[in-house]
């Protein structure tokens, strides 16, 4: 098996687990190919921000990409972390330009917890007089 970087992104109730090698261009996830499984527009090019900060083409690179749980932008955003952070573990060069893209940073926000007597985490049920 051939040489591969691996970095593991997370994004609200999304993991993925990206791994990176020299290749063909091929870029799967969840054994589906790259446009049709974000087939939203904006998508792919959110996903491949970590390629063009480093001036980089994916057609250098095999992608393999196993993402679980969340909906389509966590799951976008899960896989965009985990290429920056595969990229930083192939060559430390490649830090500083990640940190300044802000692409190494993981985005803490979660959803909110629903609290007992309302509808959700703060939607309270309507106020009636009588």
């Amino acid at each position: 098996m051939a040489q591969y970087y691996e970095g593991i992104g997370r994004r609200k109730a999304s993991t993925a687990r990206v791994r990176i090698m020299s290749g063909s261009g091929k870029f799967t996830i969840n054994g589906r190919e790259l446009a049709e499984y974000f087939g939203r527009m904006g998508d792919v090019d959110n996903l491949l921000q970590p390629f063009t900060k480093l001036d980089l083409s994916h057609q250098g690179f095999d992608v393999t990409v196993k993402v679980s749980g969340g909906g389509v932008t966590g799951q976008t955003e899960s896989v965009r972390l985990g290429l920056a952070r595969a990229f930083v573990k192939m060559d430390e060069n490649n830090l500083p330009a990640m940190r300044k893209a802000g692409l190494l940073t993981r985005n803490p926000r979660v959803k909110e917890r629903k609290k007992p007597g309302l509808k959700r985490a703060r939607k309270a049920p309507t106020y009636t007089k009588r």
